[in-house]
């Protein structure tokens, strides 16, 4: 597969096919005669994946950008807002240098809309992908405005943050909808994954479910320890930067209630968890690197697996020299396309050679990546291997009354288990083993394999895969959230309609599967395990007050 056809949203596995070339998004719904208008917040990876995806498969039109690399916004704007491929749109509603310089464009354009003044047309909805820790201040000014709102994961770095978004969120939640960036709820893999669970029962009530993230080796070097994420006092734990997805996506099969079932999620009862930086760290330095903190510099250079040099310029791991201008080496250097290519190697290796020392301020370091450090001296503090173990008591609908297989409903007790392990070949490639009363399941992201006890039959489920980004779920999430837009835009839809229907999570899930991450963080630092309920009582409460 062509270096230049990778997806930039981040590491994938092209094993994940024998053969790629089919990988195609679906064709996009049918538009509708105003179809929905959308700005995308931060033209980085992300913000660029989800405008890709809603120009390629959905029914809605990407109008204007938020940016303030000067580069990144009109090289946006060429790729998904121009329509002749060369020039830059109008100014005026369709490029702005940051968030606040919509909010105060949008406000003064209502104002002279209410005046009778001709204006041009505003935007339905709003996806939001800045910085982790910007998205609460993004969100919460954003909020009256009363748009539809896409925020990518995680919510927020703090829980207070988290509920404060949800009471800023909750009083449009009549007629708006909202959507944050758990996008593996969206690949047709885990939607058949949870069809086979809560629908067709196929291995009877679950038991027990074992998910494992691996991260990869040189992913988790490049973002949590290089990176952008590699400290919990600029960003947030790697539990919730890099997992609280799978942490959702666990909820998903087992607190919540079969499709059409009215009856009430089934919760946990605890959760504890364990896990540490092993790993990047000086303890773990090859003696023959010496003194050296700059890949570049390292005698061992040549030889380390780690070596910058080899990861984003050399012809393996996605490299400059493999035709590769996109992620990883985009994040490394922005702008890396606007050099001729006889000089993009110099520009790379130059940005890889900068480094700080004892006299460098902390404010310094921690403002920016530095994609050149050794991996063994940076100030990464984040987990790189945890675990986290959730378990449910049995719960029947009706308290007290005798129970049985059947009046259970899936509420019996079960418990999860989740690994995130920086340490793997495979790349965000997740695997997941589901034990039930009747049978086991192994989906590893290829294929759902059921196993069932009574007839010993084997059945093996494959998925189409609609993209290389998470399965599918970038393109999912996207689709399923301009649609519900739509439908509530010009279809009449009440807004809770739209909501269940296409987007399938309340805002109250979004805000339980990040206070699970929470409260697993605070039982791995305290060394204990919490009782869920009480934790929640007492952490979150009544959200709606």
């Amino acid at each position: 597969m062509a270096a230049q056809n990778l997806p930039e949203e981040g590491p994938v596995d092209l094993s994940l096919k024998p053969d790629n070339s089919d990988v195609l998004p679906p064709p996009p719904p049918p538009m509708s005669a105003s179809p929905p208008r959308i700005l995308v917040i931060g033209a980085g990876s992300r913000g660029r994946t989800y405008a890709r995806s809603a120009v390629s498969s959905s029914n809605g039109v990407v109008v204007a950008v938020a940016e303030p690399n000067q580069y990144k916004r009109e090289q946006f704007a060429r790729s998904f807002i121009s329509r002749d491929g060369d020039g830059l749109p109008p100014s005026e509603g369709a490029l702005f240098t940051d968030w606040k310089g919509f909010l105060d464009w949008e406000m003064t354009r209502r104002e002279r809309e209410q005046a009778g003044q001709p204006v041009p047309e505003g935007v339905d909805a709003v996806f939001v992908c800045v910085l982790d820790e910007m998205h609460h201040d993004v969100v919460v000014g954003l909020a009256p405005l009363g748009l539809h709102i896409m925020c990518e994961k995680p919510l927020a770095t703090t829980l207070a943050d988290c509920v404060s978004m949800y009471r800023a969120l909750a009083p449009h939640q009549k007629d708006k909808v909202f959507s944050v960036g758990h996008v593996l709820r969206y690949s047709p893999h885990n939607t058949m994954l949870r069809q086979l669970l809560l629908e067709d029962r196929v291995i009877g009530d679950v038991l027990s479910v074992v998910h494992t993230e691996p991260v990869g080796w040189w992913h988790f070097s490049h973002s949590y320890v290089r990176g952008n994420w590699r400290k919990e006092s600029t960003t947030a734990p790697s539990l919730l930067t890099k997992s609280c997805h799978d942490i959702d996506i666990i909820l998903w099969l087992l607190c919540s209630p079969a499709p059409g079932s009215d009856a009430p999620p089934h919760l946990p009862s605890t959760v504890s968890s364990s896990g540490s930086l092993q790993f990047y760290k000086r303890s773990r330095k090859p003696r023959a690197a010496g003194n050296a903190t700059n890949c570049l510099s390292c005698p061992i250079e040549k030889d380390c697996m780690y070596s910058s040099k080899r990861i984003y310029v050399g012809p393996k791991h996605m490299g400059l020299e493999t035709g590769n201008t996109r992620w990883p080496i985009s994040i490394v250097t922005p702008d890396i396309e606007s050099f001729d290519e006889g000089k993009r190697k110099e520009v790379l290796l130059a940005a890889l050679a900068e480094d700080y020392d004892e006299s460098t301020p902390k404010e310094d370091v921690d403002k920016r990546n530095w994609f050149g450090r050794c991996v063994f001296e940076s100030d990464n503090d984040v987990c790189d291997e945890q675990v986290v173990t959730m378990t449910w008591e049995e719960e029947p609908l009706t308290p007290g009354a005798a129970t049985d297989a059947e009046s259970l409903q899936g509420r019996g007790s079960k418990q999860a288990t989740f690994h995130m392990v920086a340490q793997t070949k495979k790349q965000c490639e997740r695997y997941t083993h589901i034990y039930g009363t009747e049978g086991e399941i192994y989906a590893d992201s290829r294929v759902i394999t059921v196993e069932e006890f009574g007839t010993g039959e084997t059945t093996a489920h494959n998925t189409k895969l609609e993209s290389l980004g998470h399965g599918g779920g970038d393109v999912g999430l996207t689709r399923q959230f301009i649609l519900a837009v739509d439908r509530v835009k010009n279809h009449g839809w009440p807004a809770q309609k739209a909501q269940a229907e296409y987007i399938g999570c309340t805002l109250e899930e979004v805000i339980r599967s990040h206070a699970m991450v929470f409260a697993a963080e605070e039982a791995r630092t305290g060394e204990k395990v919490i009782e869920w309920k009480a934790w929640w009582d007492r952490e979150v409460g009544q959200i709606e007050g």
